[in-house]
């Protein structure tokens, strides 16, 4: 019975959309194939980042990046009379989109260019004048390391950083690392010439070689020098190597030693310069596969990408559900054997199947860019990066290192290029998980079933079709009180109808216990009984709600219930939500009612009380951070609210505006000499007085 109930629903609301003009995803009717997997515009990211378009066999056609993906992604939708003829035949082959978020828009381009390599889509254009990406090669390995532009990667002692965008910015990055760090570019022939004649060449004449060649530098500071360039290009000088070269900088400069300032201004201009390297491309030396998790209570993304030969090769993103409060690192050691199981299964083939396997890993590969990973062909590679160490971590590595004949290590890196990489992974994962949330939500077959599914638990006459939910926020010294209400309308936010509450309390100064801010909050949403003198009910709320949920426990659940009898709401149901046990409490029952962790009704609920938290935290802070400025800053002549709002952008909390000396304060725009010197002093006095009435 309520299958069909269900299934009437979701016919309704397609029909419904339809005739709204906007399909399955709620995005707007185009008339032709791409209604079929056209995405709603709010689930595309504005980041930067990499889209694929495949075609129905899953093969890849055209590779695109954007600096705004929601930008460029929303103009293929347009009448196809607008598209160029090319464009056009490309959107209606077609079946299904894709993309990645990148961190800059030179990461996107680099990205693109590796997969267009990879796939060979068959829309995009590909010029076949085999021109190929900048590399900077580093001889490290020989007696005195060279450094050098190159097209070719080729195997061996040399190490590659790189494809750079472009050659212009690349050689402009090797000048500026050459004045900074001088070391040969030269070949080995014009070395060998220099070492006989002990005369250097013209580039040790302008600062951009030591001249190793004719002994002008000893082979350990040369040597030094190459392995600080190395530093910068891998990022393994990070930010307080820079810190540390702006000091020595200052410092130079205040000793009048204006040349070493200079080359150190130098240094830091080619490390800014150098840092803007690519991230999606590393050494060559790494093969790993990159993991990353976003998840809450209910449901987890989890995204990964496959690095072989220090290049990106693929990705792939899974969707999991939470059974029986699994922690993340439990998951994370589940997911990891999910994965790699396949691998296992295959090695356990014989050579006869191994090689059948191979070519059709390998035809696979070259239509779609999938499962090329979990292939004899690529195997486990020896790293497994992840931002969560799995439980069981020895045991893993020994199981995988078993299946690969090899070492296996997982590690969780802290900085540095993987890391960067594994934040990358995590907010593919996190876009994927909020994605997924929308798409349930939506649902109108789904929000049918939560709210059915609530009736039915709490007992109630009807599905509670307007919910509204309360929360209490405050500080440990109980500062800043505040409460939230959030509304949900047929299992929807309806953000237009949110209010906020600052606690009065007994003495208008707030500081309640959380029982007693609760009742206030509750008697001023539903009391009506003043409406012709203070009708802020009437003007402010809309009509009742059929349910009133409140963030917490038992207590809490029977405080609600009172309040609103007080208020004269008797046919208004009320339940609590307890956080750690995730338990739903009536007010006139012992035992709490326990839903499935998995059920529409309570990923509901859990829903619109975490949006309730949210929603009083966010005031909470605000208050305070405006309460704690104005009770330090309040009453200084010249100082309003607008120096007031200048002085925190700047210092960026109240108590770096205290520990402030007056030539910092005067570094704030608008602030002179007069009145930094007040804005101290006031502050000190305050410090002074605090330090008295403790004394």
């Amino acid at each position: 019975m309520n299958s069909d109930f269900q299934k009437r629903n979701a016919r309704a609301e397609e029909n419904a959309k339809a005739a709204a003009g906007i399909n399955a995803n709620g995005a707007a009717l185009t008339g032709d194939s791409r209604d079929l997997f056209r995405p709603k515009t709010s689930d595309i990211p504005r980041e930067p980042g990499v889209y694929k378009w495949r075609d129905e066999n899953g093969r890849v056609i055209y590779v695109g990046k954007a600096k705004n993906l929601r930008n460029r992604l929303t103009s293929y939708f347009q009448p196809l009379q607008n598209l160029h003829p090319r464009t056009r035949k490309m959107v209606l082959t077609a079946r299904s989109l894709e993309w990645t978020i990148v961190k800059t828009e030179l990461e996107s381009l680099t990205l693109e260019y590796l997969w267009i390599k990879e796939f060979n889509p068959r829309f995009n254009i590909i010029m076949r004048d085999d021109k190929t990406y900048p590399y900077l090669a580093v001889s490290a390995k020989d007696e005195y390391p060279r450094v050098w532009i190159t097209r070719s990667r080729k195997p061996g002692k040399i190490k590659y950083f790189g494809p750079y965008a472009k050659v212009w910015d690349m050689r402009n990055t090797l000048d500026g690392l050459l004045r900074a760090y001088p070391v040969r570019t030269c070949n080995d022939n014009k070395f060998n010439q220099a070492q006989k004649t002990s005369r250097p060449c013209l580039l040790a004449s302008i600062g951009k070689c030591s001249a190793p060649c004719a002994g002008k530098i000893s082979k350990e500071e040369h040597r030094q020098l190459c392995e600080q360039i190395t530093g910068v290009l891998t990022g393994r000088l990070g930010k307080k190597y820079r810190s540390d070269l702006q000091h020595q900088m200052q410092e130079a400069s205040d000793n009048l030693e204006f040349e070493k300032a200079a080359r150190l201004r130098d240094r830091i201009r080619c490390f800014d310069a150098a840092i803007q390297y690519n991230a999606a491309v590393l050494s060559s030396e790494i093969d790993a596969d990159i993991f990353a998790m976003a998840s809450d209570e209910l449901e987890a993304s989890v995204h990964a990408f496959f690095i072989r030969g220090g290049i990106i090769r693929g990705e792939r993103n899974w969707s999991v559900e939470r059974i029986n409060d699994i922690s993340d690192s439990e998951l994370m050691r589940d997911l990891l054997e999910m994965i790699y199981s396949q691998i296992l299964e295959e090695n356990k083939s014989t050579p006869a199947d191994n090689s059948k396997i191979a070519r059709k890993r390998r035809a696979r590969q070259t239509e779609t860019g999938r499962f090329d990973f979990f292939s004899p062909v690529s195997p486990i590679p020896g790293e497994i990066i992840l931002q969560i160490e799995p439980d069981g971590k020895e045991n893993i590595e020994k199981h995988l290192s078993q299946i690969r004949k090899g070492k296996v290590s997982i590690k969780v890196p802290e900085r540095g290029e993987k890391n960067e990489l594994a934040k990358r992974a995590f907010d593919n994962a996190l876009l994927a998980l909020k994605q997924n949330k929308n798409s349930r939500v939506n649902s109108l077959q789904t929000r049918t079933a939560a709210l059915n599914e609530l009736k039915k638990a709490l007992g109630l006459s009807s599905a509670p079709l307007r919910i509204e939910c309360y929360d209490i926020s405050n500080s440990a010294a109980g500062d800043a009180q505040v409460g939230s209400m959030i509304v949900f309308e047929d299992g929807l936010a309806r953000k237009s109808e949110y209010r906020k509450f600052a606690v009065q309390g007994k003495n208008g100064e707030g500081k309640a216990d959380d029982l007693s801010a609760l009742r206030e909050v509750l008697v001023r949403r539903f009391d009506r009984k003043n409406d012709d003198s203070q009708n802020e009910t009437s003007k402010h709320f809309a009509y009742r709600p059929d349910l009133v949920v409140i963030d917490g426990g038992r207590l809490q659940a029977i405080t609600a219930a009172k309040a609103l009898k007080d208020c004269g709401q008797t046919n208004i149901s009320v339940c609590a939500l307890a956080k750690k046990m995730e338990e739903i409490w009536l007010p006139d029952d012992d035992y709490p009612i326990i839903l499935k962790r998995q059920s529409e009704g309570m990923y509901l609920i859990q829903r619109i009380r975490d949006e309730s938290h949210r929603y009083a935290i966010e005031f909470h802070r605000k208050k305070r951070v405006k309460n704690a400025l104005k009770s330090e800053l309040d009453g200084i002549d010249g100082i309003g609210p607008e120096y007031q709002k200048k002085l925190l952008k700047h210092f960026g909390s109240v108590r770096r505006i205290k520990n402030a000396s007056e030539e910092e304060l005067k570094e704030v725009k608008g602030i002179g000499s007069k009145k930094a010197h007040r804005i101290f002093l006031k502050l000190h006095e305050n410090k002074n007085e605090t330090k008295q009435e403790k004394t």
